[in-house]
C-alpha cells in the first residue's frame, strides 16, 4: 500500500481513513534532556471528558473500553518513541475527540529536541506515517503540549496539528479538560516515595520539601540566657569601658583564653577609666592622723 505523508503546520488538519491509527511522539534523548511521555484524553461534545477513566496516560495506560491505550516506549535509530494508539472506528459515539499530549519530565521543552508526531495506520505501523508535525514550543517553558487531536467529522475521523502548550504541566492539561485531580492524595505519594499518580487517575502534586530538623538547644553562651555547663571555664562578659573583674590566679601552666574572650587581671587596663588599686594600697596607716577640721579658735 502507498502512503502519502502529510507535512503539517500548525492549525492544518488531513482526513483519516483508518480503522485504528498510532499517534507516536518522537523526540532526540542526550544529557539533560528530560523524559516525555503521551497522554490521551476522550472527550465528548463538550469538550470535556466524560469521566476521569477518560484520560490514558503513564499510570493508567488503557482506556477501560480497551479501544485507546499507551504503548511501552521504544528506542529507533531516530530517537525515543512513546505511542497511544486508538481504533477510532469502534469508539463509543459519546467520543468526539481524542487529543493526543506530551509532558515532560524535570524540564521544558525548550529542552527537548527534535519532537514531533507521526500518525500511522496501525495495519502498517512499520510503514509511511500518514502526517508528521513538528512540535515547537512557542514558549520554551511549556511542560504540556497538546501536539494533535483526532476529531469526528461527518461519518470519518480528521486529524489537526495543534502545538498549545501549558507551563503547568500534566496537572494542568487534565484538569483543563476536567479531570478531577486530588493534589492532597498525590502529595501524600510524594511524601511516601512515589512519583506517580495512583491508577484512578490523580497526578503527582508537588513533591513537599522534606521537614527541617527542629532546632537543637542554643547554647547559653551564645544566648547570654545563663552559663554553658559544657564550657572549660566560666566567663562573664564585663561591660565595655568599665574595669574588667579580677580574675583569680591562673593556675601554673594554665591555658590562655582564647582571642576575644576576658582576659586575667595582668590584660591592660580599659580604656579611659581608672583602675582597681593594689590590694596593699588599701592597708591602715598607725601613723597617719586626720589635720584639724573646721575653724580654729585660740583661747586668748
Amino acid at each position: 500500500m502507498t502512503v502519502m505523508t502529510h507535512t503539517m503546520l500548525k492549525g492544518s488538519n488531513v482526513p483519516v481513513d483508518a480503522a485504528a491509527v498510532r499517534a507516536v511522539l518522537r523526540w532526540t534523548p542526550g544529557a539533560g534532556v528530560p523524559d516525555v511521555d503521551a497522554s490521551a484524553l476522550l472527550l465528548g461534545a463538550s469538550g470535556r471528558v466524560r469521566s476521569d477513566e477518560d484520560f490514558v496516560f503513564y499510570n493508567q495506560p488503557r482506556h477501560p473500553s480497551g479501544l485507546v491505550r499507551r504503548l511501552p516506549k521504544r528506542s529507533v535509530p531516530e530517537g525515543l518513541t512513546d505511542t497511544i494508539e486508538a481504533d477510532l472506528g469502534a469508539l463509543d459515539a459519546s467520543v468526539d475527540q481524542v487529543v493526543i499530549a506530551a509532558s515532560s519530565d524535570g524540564a521544558a521543552f525548550e529542552r527537548v529536541p527534535d519532537l514531533r508526531i507521526l500518525l500511522f495506520d496501525s495495519a502498517f505501523a512499520d510503514g509511511e506515517p500518514l502526517a508528521v508535525f513538528d512540535v515547537r514550543p512557542e514558549t520554551g517553558e511549556e511542560t504540556a503540549i497538546i501536539c494533535g487531536e483526532l476529531y469526528r467529522r461527518g461519518e470519518g475521523w480528521k486529524f489537526r496539528a495543534v502545538g498549545q502548550g501549558y507551563p503547568t504541566g500534566l496537572i494542568g492539561l487534565a484538569t483543563a479538560f476536567g479531570i478531577s485531580v486530588d493534589e492532597s492524595e498525590g502529595a501524600d505519594r510524594a511524601a511516601d516515595g512515589t512519583q506517580e499518580p495512583a491508577a484512578a487517575g490523580p497526578l503527582p502534586a508537588a513533591v513537599p520539601p522534606p521537614p527541617s530538623a527542629p532546632p537543637g538547644p542554643v547554647p547559653a553562651a551564645v544566648t547570654g540566657a545563663g552559663a554553658d555547663s559544657q564550657a572549660t571555664v566560666q566567663h562573664q562578659q564585663p561591660s565595655y569601658g568599665y574595669p574588667p573583674p579580677a580574675a583569680p590566679p591562673a593556675a601554673p601552666g594554665a591555658q590562655q583564653p582564647a582571642y576575644g574572650y576576658p582576659q586575667p587581671a595582668a590584660a591592660p587596663p580599659a580604656y579611659g577609666y581608672p583602675q582597681p588599686a593594689a590590694a596593699a594600697a588599701h592597708a591602715p596607716d598607725p601613723h597617719f592622723a586626720l589635720p584639724p577640721q573646721g575653724p580654729q579658735f585660740v583661747r586668748s
